[in-house]
C-alpha cells in the first residue's frame, strides 16, 4: 500500500509537471560563485623614541580608509589583500608626529613604527615661513597656496582698506576726522561727544577715541605678531610675513584653543591669539625642527607634521569669530552656530563643511597631491579641504544661503505681495559677525508704463538704507524690509555705529537665525486693467551706507535672490 502511494504521487506531480502548473516550484538556479581574494596581514608594534609601546595610535596603510587602533601593548593587525602590493603603513597619536614605514608587504615578520613626541612649549624667537618666495608654504605646495592667494580674506586682514580706516579714523584716500570731543560733568567726569557736523568727516576710528593706545585688533587680524604682545601691536607698521594677517603657518601652529567649559564659547575679553595655544618649534632641534599641524593622519612627512582633528571641527574657528567688547557680544557666528542645529554632532556640519569645501580645485582640476614632487602623496580629492575660506564677498556663498518665496494676487485695483525668506542654508545668523553687515528687501511694483505702482500698506526700509536716489543705492522708505543688527554708543547716541570699541547698547536686531522664517506682506494699488511687474529683491550691503560714504569705500552690494512676476 504504501508503494502504491509513492507510485500515485510520483505520477501526479510529472502529470503537473506536464501541465505547466505553477504550483509546482521550479529548480533553483545554481549559486553564483563570487571571486575571493585571499586575505593576509601586517602586523607590528608602535612604540616612542624609547621603545616604550604606544596604545591608541591609528595605524593605517596610507592614503586609505584599512585603519585600526593599536592595543595596550601598542600592538596592532591590519587585514588586507595581495592585490594592493608593498604599501605604507602610518602611524598617529595626539601629541606625536605622524609616522611611516614604506614598502610593506603582508609578512609573519611583524613591523616597528616609532612616533616621536612633538613639543608642548612655545618658541618665540621662531621665525614665520612666508607664504611666498624662497622657502615658502608656496615651494612646496603651490597649488592649496595659490588657492589660498587667490580666495582667502584671512590672507588680507592686516592690510584689509576697511580695518585700516576704521582703526585709523580715516577714508582711504589718508584723510583723517578730527580729534574725539569729549564733555565733563562734575558728577560723571568726561564722556565722549558725538562728531562735529560742521568739519570734514571720515567716519569714526579706534585711534581717534584711544590715541595713546593701540588695542586688541592684532589678536584677531595679525595674530602671529600679536602672541607676545597682543595689546600693543600697531597695524600700520606691519611688514613682512605678518602683513599677510592670518598667515598659513600661523594657521598650522595652532595646537589648541581655550573655550569656557560651562558655555562652549571662548571667554570674554580674549580674543583671537589669546584663546590660541600656540607651538612654535626649535629649528635647532634636529629630531623636532618644526611643526605643522593639519588634517591627515597618515601625513607623510615626519618629524614635520602631524594630524590634529581639531582643524576640522567648528571650535578651531572659534577664537576669533566670538568677541565681546563691553560686556556686549559682538562677533558671535560661532555662538550662533552653537546654538543650531548645525552644531548636532550627528546630523549637522561643521565651520568647514562650507568655508573650506572639498575638493580643492585650481584651473578646474581637483587637486590630489598637495605637496607634488615635494614629498606629498596621492589622494582621493574629497579628502583635501580647498583653502578658498568664502565668506562676506562670495556671491557663490551668499547666494546660497537663504530661500525667498514670493506669492501674488490681483484683486480688482489692488495688488498683494507676500514675500518669505527663510535662513535654511546657513548654519548661523545672517548676516553674522560684523555689526555693519546687513541685508536689504526691496519690492519694486511697476504698471505697464513702466510707472511705479502707488505704495499702500507694508514695510519700510529704515532711513539708515539712505536717504537719496534709489538708483545711487539710497531705499529709505521704498517698499522692503530690512535685516540688521543695530547698535548705538552710550556715550555718543550715535546709531547705526560699527564702533564697537566704544561702549554700545544693542537697539533692534532683525536678522534671520539658522533655520528661522520672516514673511512680509505689502499692498499696492494698480489700474485695474493692464499688465504690472512685480520684481524682489534681496541685497546684502556689506555696511551701512552713510559709513561707506563717510570713509569713501566702494564695495557694491551683492544680490543675494531676485524674482520678477508678470501679473496679468
Amino acid at each position: 500500500m504504501k508503494q502504491f502511494r509513492k507510485l500515485i504521487g510520483c505520477v501526479l506531480m510529472l502529470a503537473l509537471f506536464m501541465c505547466g502548473c505553477s504550483e509546482i516550484p521550479p529548480h533553483p538556479p545554481e549559486r553564483t560563485i563570487y571571486p575571493t581574494f585571499q586575505t593576509t596581514s601586517i602586523k607590528g608594534l608602535v612604540k616612542d623614541a624609547a621603545n616604550v609601546p604606544i596604545a591608541g595610535a591609528t595605524v593605517r596603510i596610507q592614503t586609505t580608509q584599512i585603519h585600526t587602533l593599536s592595543d595596550k601593548q601598542g600592538g596592532f593587525r591590519l587585514d588586507l589583500s595581495e592585490a594592493l602590493g608593498p604599501v605604507t603603513i602610518s602611524a598617529w597619536k595626539d601629541g606625536y608626529y605622524c609616522g611611516k614605514i614604506e614598502e610593506i608587504v603582508p609578512s609573519s615578520e611583524p613591523i616597528t613604527i616609532q612616533l616621536i613626541q612633538y613639543q608642548t612649549n612655545d618658541n618665540p624667537d621662531y621665525v614665520w615661513v612666508p607664504p611666498i618666495g624662497e622657502g615658502s608654504c608656496y615651494s612646496c605646495k603651490p597649488a592649496v597656496t595659490q588657492i589660498w592667494l587667490d580666495n582667502d580674506t584671512h590672507a588680507g586682514s592686516a592690510k584689509n582698506l576697511r580695518f585700516l580706516t576704521m582703526y585709523n579714523g580715516t577714508d582711504v584716500d589718508g584723510n583723517q576726522s578730527p580729534p574725539t570731543r569729549y564733555g565733563y560733568i562734575r558728577d560723571y567726569g568726561s564722556f565722549q561727544l558725538p562728531p562735529d557736523t560742521r568739519q570734514p568727516y571720515f567716519g569714526p576710528g579706534y585711534k581717534l577715541d584711544f590715541p595713546g593706545t593701540t588695542g586688541n585688533c592684532s589678536a584677531c587680524h595679525i595674530p602671529s605678531v600679536a602672541i607676545d604682545n597682543p595689546y600693543g601691536i600697531d597695524p600700520n607698521l606691519i611688514s613682512g610675513v605678518d602683513s599677510y594677517g592670518i598667515h598659513c603657518d600661523f594657521c598650522h601652529k595652532i595646537a589648541d584653543v581655550t573655550l569656557d567649559s560651562s558655555t562652549g564659547l571662548p571667554f570674554p575679553n580674549m580674543p583671537g591669539v589669546l584663546s590660541m595655544d600656540i607651538r612654535r618649534p626649535f629649528p635647532e632641534d634636529p629630531e623636532r625642527y618644526q611643526l605643522f599641524f593639519g588634517t591627515f593622519d597618515d601625513d607623510n612627512v615626519p618629524e614635520e607634521d602631524t594630524y590634529l582633528p581639531l582643524m576640522e571641527e567648528s571650535e578651531f574657528c572659534a577664537p576669533c569669530h566670538f568677541g565681546v567688547f563691553w560686556d556686549q557680544i559682538i562677533y558671535n557666528s560661532f555662538g550662533e552656530w552653537l546654538n543650531s542645529p548645525y552644531s548636532n554632532s550627528l546630523t549637522g556640519q561643521t565651520c568647514q563643511d562650507c568655508h573650506m569645501p572639498s575638493p580643492s580645485v585650481i584651473n578646474g582640476i581637483p587637486i590630489t597631491n598637495v605637496a607634488e614632487g615635494s614629498g606629498g602623496v596621492e589622494r582621493d580629492p574629497l579628502a583635501i579641504h580647498a583653502h578658498t575660506f568664502p565668506g562676506a564677498m562670495s556671491e557663490d556663498l551668499l547666494q546660497n544661503a537663504v530661500t525667498m518665496q514670493i506669492k501674488t494676487e490681483r484683486k480688482d485695483s489692488k495688488i498683494f505681495v507676500s514675500v518669505t525668506i527663510t535662513n535654511d542654508k546657513t548654519g548661523h545668523h545672517i548676516p553674522t559677525d560684523s555689526p555693519l553687515r546687513h541685508m536689504l528687501l526691496l519690492v519694486q511694483t511697476l504698471d505697464q508704463d513702466g510707472q511705479t505702482l502707488n505704495f499702500e500698506d507694508g514695510p519700510v526700509i529704515p532711513d539708515w538704507g539712505g536717504v537719496g536716489k534709489p538708483e545711487e543705492g539710497y531705499y529709505a522708505g521704498l517698499p522692503g524690509k530690512a535685516f540688521a543688527r543695530i547698535l548705538q554708543e552710550v556715550w555718543t547716541g550715535v546709531s547705526p555705529t560699527g564702533a564697537y570699541w566704544n561702549p554700545t547698547r544693542e537697539l533692534s536686531d532683525s536678522r534671520l537665525a539658522a533655520m528661522e522664517i520672516d514673511k512680509s506682506e505689502y499692498i499696492f494699488t494698480t489700474p485695474e486693467e493692464g499688465e504690472a511687474k512685480i520684481t524682489v529683491t534681496l541685497l546684502f550691503r556689506r555696511a551701512f551706507i552713510e559709513l561707506m560714504d563717510q570713509k569713501s569705500w566702494d564695495v557694491p552690494d551683492i544680490v543675494m535672490e531676485e524674482q520678477t512676476i508678470i501679473l496679468p
